[in-house]
Formats: structure tokens, C-alpha cells, sequence
């Protein structure tokens, strides 16, 4: 290995063991099952929100682990692969489309968090969560504003419901051809607006979203 590559390998262990903090705080106090929770999906015009809960042990380095925005798909799909395989538990959680348009976007992303959290294997001890609380949780909870950029367990969760949910619409793309939704996954594109005014909405599209259009 070159120098180089050796200085970057240690940069890059020095940056994810920095994402352990909050989790190293918890875990100095007696916190054993630390699960960070984020979603993915609250801006599409179309498809379900997406909420993954990870619970990482102590240690782990993950290269390239990080706010899933930051990633590219296919090392995404690697990480989300590795994250499954290296996590003491994981588990994903959805809030469809009629309950974004009965609830609102919010409340569902609370849904689909809450969802992703209970169906976990192992019970956590404390919550981190991406952005926001979640009222009547079972067990503590920090919620941390951009908390992707900031937990370990979190950038975990947010690989876990960007992955889960782009391979849901490249599904979809085909039960509901014409929108492209492979490509823009449901976001407000300017190609997916033309194809909403061509074609109207399918069951698959927020009515409560159309003065986004």
C-alpha cells in the first residue's frame, strides 16, 4: 500500500469512527442497543415513504458509510448489503400512499419511522432519530437535525430506506409504465411532471401532492 492510499484509508476510518459519537455517549452511559432511524421518500410526488431502523455494534467501520445523499446508487446497494450483514439488527418500515394523502406527509414519515423501529428483532434501548421525535415512542429517544451527517447508526438507516425504496419504484416502473419512475424514482423531475400531465395520475401518486405538479 502507498503512502497515500494508507494516509486516506486512516482519514476515512478517522471520518466514520467520528459518526460514533452520539452512540459512544449512549453507550458510555449504559445504552447496550443504540438504533438510529431515517426515511426516505417525503418529497416524491409518487410511491411510499420508507423508514429504516439499524442497530450497529460497538466498533464497526464501514468504508464509505455515510448520509445516503452523499453515495452513489450502486455503492449504496453494496453498503445496504453490508449493513445487513454486519448489523446487530435492521428492519424497514412504510407508510403508503393513501395514508400520506389521509395523514400527511409528516405524520406518516412518523408512521413508517415507528413501523421500522417496532418490527426490529432486537428491542432497542434508545433511539436516534434523523430530524425529528416521535411522540409515544417505547424507549428514549434524541432526535438529531441533519442526524444522517451526524450517527453512525443513522447513515446506516438512511442507506437502508433510499436502497428499499428505489428498488420498490424500479418495480413499479413496470406496473405503471410511461411515468419513468426508474429513473426519477417518483421525484418532481420535470420528465415525470410532463408525463402527469399526458398521462394523470396513477394509483401509485400523492393526490394530496398535486399543486407540486
Amino acid at each position: 500500500m502507498t503512502a497515500a492510499a494508507s494516509n486516506l484509508t486512516i482519514a476515512e476510518r478517522e471520518r466514520v469512527q467520528a459518526l460514533y459519537a452520539w452512540e459512544g455517549r449512549l453507550w458510555c452511559q449504559g445504552s447496550r442497543h443504540i438504533a438510529g432511524l431515517d426515511e426516505a421518500g417525503r418529497g416524491p410526488l409518487a410511491g411510499p415513504v420508507t423508514a429504516a431502523a439499524v442497530i450497529l455494534p460497538p466498533g464497526l467501520f464501514i468504508a464509505g458509510l455515510n448520509d445516503s445523499k452523499k453515495v452513489a446508487p450502486g455503492r449504496r446497494r453494496e453498503l445496504a448489503a453490508i449493513i445487513k450483514q454486519q448489523s446487530i439488527a435492521w428492519a424497514i418500515g412504510w407508510a403508503s400512499v393513501k395514508e400520506i394523502d389521509c395523514l400527511n406527509i409528516l405524520v406518516a414519515s412518523r408512521w413508517a419511522m415507528w413501523r421500522a423501529l417496532t418490527a426490529l428483532p432486537v428491542r432497542p434501548d434508545h433511539a436516534l432519530i434523523d430530524g425529528f421525535s416521535l411522540p409515544g415512542l417505547p424507549v428514549p429517544q434524541t432526535p438529531l437535525a441533519g442526524g444522517d451527517g451526524l450517527s453512525a447508526s443513522i447513515a446506516a438507516a438512511s442507506i437502508l430506506a433510499k436502497v428499499a425504496r428505489d428498488e420498490l419504484m424500479l418495480f413499479y416502473d413496470s406496473v405503471f409504465p410511461g411515468y419513468g419512475l426508474a429513473g426519477h424514482k417518483g421525484y418532481p423531475t420535470t420528465a415525470h411532471r410532463h408525463a402527469l400531465a399526458r398521462l394523470g395520475p396513477s394509483p401509485l401518486h400523492r393526490l394530496s401532492f398535486k399543486n407540486r405538479r
